[in-house]
């Protein structure tokens, strides 16, 4: 059984641990060093992007999450946690960080306000079972990847619609939610992708 993190200091920290759970892996919510330490992999949940890279840094994470996320850690990225991977972030602030794990320009707030906030049944590469209801929520969106990233998922379904899921080895990242709503799937996909590194 894969030991997987949570990234536990903001964001739908619950929520992604009962879907883990369900998908067979031990979990392990991450606020120090020592538990980062502890993982197979780790899930960089939702929130506000800013914010959350201020707490990496304030908890002393930051540099140990970037070193474990360089040597192969798996990790995924959900909503403000693909923010945190990209190499580029479009409409961020001035004192935001990212780890430049996936080799794309990001989009803050793409699909707008809270408001503005939806869900779509997606068709996603690689994902077993038919569509996946997928949650926007102040969601960002990829506006482009560069070599050797593959997108696995379009908003609309649409050959080009705005990019929303990617994938590159042992990295994965969504625009959206998948910890809401039951359809534990796309956690699954990422316990095995832990399993196999």
């Amino acid at each position: 059984m894969v030991t997987i993190g949570v990234l536990a200091l903001q964001g739908d920290v619950a929520e992604h641990v009962r879907a883990l759970e369900n998908s067979g892996a031990r979990v392990l919510l991450v606020r120090r060093q020592s538990e980062l330490e502890a993982v197979d992999g780790l899930v960089i949940p939702g929130g506000e992007s800013t914010t959350m890279s201020n707490l990496l840094l304030s908890f002393d994470l930051f540099d140990a999450l970037g070193a474990r996320i360089r040597a192969g850690m798996p990790v995924y990225g959900t909503c403000a946690g693909m923010i945190m991977l990209a190499s580029t972030i479009l409409d961020g602030r001035e004192d935001q960080r990212s780890f430049g794990a996936l080799d794309m320009v990001v989009r803050r707030n793409a699909f707008g306000r809270q408001v503005d906030s939806y869900e779509e049944d997606l068709d996603v590469t690689g994902l077993q079972g038919g569509p996946f209801h997928a949650v926007f929520i102040r969601a960002p969106w990829v506006e482009s990847v560069g070599e050797g990233v593959e997108v696995i998922a379009r908003a609309g379904n649409s050959a080009d619609g705005p990019i929303v899921a990617v994938r590159r080895g042992r990295i994965m990242a969504t625009s959206f939610h998948p910890e809401v709503g039951g359809d534990d799937r796309i956690h699954g996909l990422f316990v095995d992708m832990v399993a196999r590194a």
